[in-house]
């Protein structure tokens, strides 16, 4: 259903059994997939791509210019994937074209009140952005990251999948996978075995990982150090491969 006074572009592409609610506004460029939930009072802008699914709660801001002073009305994109669920006044903005040109967030994701996703991030599936937490632009997240509430991440820096971040964090160097940090700036405060645990990581691999965060960071080695110990053991288990895949592929260094 689709309310009488919503403003919808007739270019726009909506499939037939989308909802979108009162005053809402829809702009010509803008495709949204069957299933998807668009509640009242919803912006949805620029050239943006919704998949299937999906529910947009009210006052959200979905696809805007990026707040980026280089930004001179390119023509750049907002890639949402399936299933996500996206709360009240959320903004998501487009990408630019000092990079791929598209911010992309993938399927399952939650993401809550108030939060705010700027140009050109990546952000994978399944993972909980609680309220407030902010990113800058050029940010990659990845599978099964959870953000604490007022999470503040700096531009261009990585979350590892099934990392976790505490409230209030202040996040400036690439996060590894599966590490739990907090505080601003923020430090590493052991696994995010709680949320291994939910996710089926067998014992074994636990305890695998474990001692790969030893290695990183109780051994008193410096990063190169450990990353060589790491790849002597990433037979072990696939999981400690994405690890030493992550470390090795860093630049702005992690948290240590």
């Amino acid at each position: 259903m689709i309310d009488s006074t919503a403003v919808i572009d007739p270019d726009a592409e909506i499939a037939g059994d989308v909802s979108i609610g009162p005053y809402s506004v829809i702009g010509a460029t803008v495709a949204i997939d069957a299933g998807t939930r668009i509640g009242p009072h919803v912006v949805i802008k620029g050239h943006t791509r919704i998949g299937r699914d999906n529910t947009v709660y009210q006052f959200a801001s979905i696809g805007e210019d990026p707040q980026d002073k280089k930004y001179n009305g390119e023509p750049t994109l907002l890639e949402i994937g399936d299933r996500n669920t996206i709360r009240e006044f959320v903004t998501i903005n487009r990408g630019t074209v000092q990079d791929e040109g598209v911010t992309r967030l993938g399927d399952d994701n939650w993401i809550m009140a108030y939060v705010h996703i700027a140009h050109d991030c990546q952000i994978g599936n399944q993972t909980i952005f609680a309220n407030n937490a902010s990113l800058a632009g050029h940010v990659t997240v990845g599978d099964y990251v959870i953000l604490g509430g007022f999470t503040l991440v700096y531009q261009f820096c990585s979350l590892g999948p099934h990392s976790l971040t505490a409230y209030g964090s202040g996040i400036s160097m690439d996060v590894p996978p599966y590490v739990t940090v907090g505080g601003s700036p923020a430090r590493p405060h052991g696994l995010n075995m709680e949320g291994l645990r939910r996710r089926g990581f067998p014992e074994a691999v636990r305890k695998v990982l474990k001692q790969a965060y030893k290695t990183l960071y109780r051994e008193n080695r410096s990063l190169q150090d450990a990353i060589a110990e790491l790849k002597g053991r990433v037979d072990e288990c696939a999981e400690l491969e994405v690890l030493v895949s992550f470390l090795e592929t860093r630049s702005r260094g992690i948290v240590r």
